[in-house]
């Protein structure tokens, strides 16, 4: 198994902690994993992504030219990464920030309102969380304890809010 994924969106949203996560959870899991950040200069507001690679086997490669997922947190990730997923692959949609839907057909498209779930939860710089679990539930590729127990270890005190906003993306429709 390889599983190629792109976590893309503005700095300052938390898209390469996002990714971090991800990897984390795969560690923990005991899987081969990768993560490689792309950003510009830019503190917040310029573009920001990160490339996961999670297998089996050694990854030979950290580059993701086609992801199998692609989670976007905003409309210009949507714009560049969308043609670039394979057939059969996945986009998750930050439906709060981007207004328009996937347009391919051999991709499925899960639309998350995930600015605005972490909005209602109070913490409005928690969306990547909400995405986070949005991403375990439609891919199975981590089980969720895995990524639980992740976040209780790097969160601490505050690790019930978080593991809360994970659970909010984790059931969003």
């Amino acid at each position: 198994m390889e599983y190629r994924i792109v976590c893309s969106g503005f700095g300052g949203q938390g898209v390469l902690s996002l990714g971090k996560f991800i990897i984390y959870s795969a560690i923990d899991k005991g899987l081969e994993s990768t993560w490689l950040p792309s950003y510009g200069p830019e503190m917040r507001g310029g573009t920001a992504n990160c490339s996961l690679v999670i297998a089996d086997d050694e990854v030979a490669s950290p580059l993701v030219n086609t992801p199998d997922c692609v989670i976007a947190m905003n409309r210009p990730s949507l714009d560049k990464f969308e043609n670039a997923i394979v057939p059969g692959g996945m986009m998750i949609v930050n439906s709060s920030l981007i207004d328009v839907k996937v347009q391919r057909k051999d991709i499925s498209a899960i639309y998350v309102d995930a600015t605005e779930i972490s909005h209602k939860l109070g913490n409005d710089r928690s969306a990547n969380i909400v995405m986070l679990g949005a991403f375990i539930k439609a891919t199975n590729i981590l089980d969720k304890e895995t990524v639980i127990k992740m976040l209780s270890n790097k969160f601490g005190s505050k690790k019930d809010s978080v593991i809360a906003i994970f659970n909010a993306g984790y059931e969003a429709k």
